[in-house]
């Protein structure tokens, strides 16, 4: 008869990753430092398991509670920060959340003039899957420039163009319609380094006016309207974690 899998437990790296505490990694680091405790007793071994609900696990001195995986789509509206606080009061994405979304990570920064898609999630090790470059998860922008850009320099985007940081290139790109200020652009990215989408285009002489992020990895904006929020369906987490090439929760 096989064994009882919640007798078994899941890694402790993995129960702290879900509990918000930790990417994977990190709690990897954490463990071998010796700072978790489970029972009372240190544990440094990574392949140690726990009992959700049956062991007392500590980090750092401090109780870890189990956490039901939890994932939510923001529209970020123009101006607003992506950080947890400001020294300077200025409005971030969690004063427009609610409070129990204060222990989420966001999935990928949005500057502050960046508006769109924003994911938060208390999955570590699925955000570190979703975010690492060696992931290549597609990140998707609608963006306003302020002149149609040239074959020229769409084949510059693609072939990639040389930033202060080092080499960028657009995955996909193409005109959606024209304006009269000049065009929108459909852009797609693999990584998410600062200003990147801006760089990029102000390297082929196509100034940004507006930034809107629509889709990251499968998971897309849709319809919602800047400020809201939503909890996103079992599909969606599913077809995230598969983005991550991550393992279901156990």
């Amino acid at each position: 008869m096989p064994p009882d899998p919640e007798d078994a437990g899941i890694r402790i790296q993995k129960y702290l990753s879900q509990a918000g505490v930790a990417s994977r990694r990190v709690a990897e680091e954490m463990i071998l430092q010796g700072r978790v405790r489970v029972n009372g007793r240190v544990v440094r071994t990574l392949g140690s398991r726990v009992r959700p609900g049956r062991d007392r696990v500590e980090a750092d001195g401090a109780p870890v509670e189990e956490a039901r995986p939890r994932w939510i789509l923001f529209h970020k509206p123009p101006g607003v920060l992506t950080t947890r606080t400001d020294p300077q009061g200025r409005t971030t994405v969690y004063d427009l959340l609610p409070k129990g979304a204060r222990e989420l990570r966001y999935v990928g920064r949005l500057d502050q003039d960046t508006e769109g898609l924003l994911l938060l999630t208390n999955e570590g090790d699925v955000l570190h899957g979703l975010t690492h470059p060696s992931g290549e998860v597609e990140r998707e922008y609608e963006v306003w420039v302020k002149r149609v850009p040239d074959a020229g320099a769409l084949g510059r985007l693609e072939e990639g163009v040389e930033l202060e940081d080092g080499p960028a290139r657009a995955h996909r790109v193409r005109v959606l319609r024209k304006t009269r200020e000049g065009a929108v652009l459909s852009l797609v990215l693999l990584e998410g380094r600062k200003r990147e989408v801006r760089r990029l285009l102000e390297a082929v002489q196509c100034p940004v006016l507006r930034l809107l992020r629509v889709r990251f990895g499968p998971v897309r904006l849709g319809v919602l309207e800047a400020g809201a929020w939503r909890e996103l369906n079992t599909d969606e987490i599913r077809a995230l974690r598969d983005a991550a090439r991550a393992e279901e929760p156990s």
